[in-house]
């Protein structure tokens, strides 16, 4: 029904930029928000960034505050997260997560979806 799919993680240097896109496929009506999680080797997972899609509202955990920014192409159903200034203390599993509308058997539900079963690598080296 409705899909998140990853894009962009990589190694990078410390103090080096990665783009990380998700674009979501799939029987959707609308997308009310979308946000970026992450998850370090024994350590729980966290928000990252969130965006509300209508208005344009950010979110940012203390971490990603001034190094990361947050995107959205609504048309694409995309979202974008530019992390600049990259530490080790990044490395991680990044995952994307929506809040959204979507058709089921011709019904309009609401749900979310979060690519929990994918991720992408960032691993940031020192």
């Amino acid at each position: 029904q409705v899909q998140l799919v990853e894009s962009g993680g990589g190694l990078v240097q410390a103090g080096g930029s990665l783009r990380l896109s998700c674009a979501a496929s799939g029987s959707i009506f609308s997308i009310a928000a979308m946000s970026w999680y992450r998850q370090a080797p024994g350590k729980q997972r966290e928000l990252v960034a969130g965006m509300i899609s209508s208005s344009g509202r950010t979110h940012y955990s203390d971490s990603a505050k001034g190094r990361f920014t947050i995107s959205r192409d609504n048309a694409k159903k995309t979202v974008y997260l530019q992390m600049n200034s990259l530490k080790p203390e990044d490395t991680a599993v990044y995952y994307c997560a929506a809040d959204l509308y979507y058709y089921c058997s011709g019904y309009l539900l609401s749900g979310n979806f979060g690519s929990w079963g994918q991720g992408t690598q960032v691993t940031v080296s020192s």
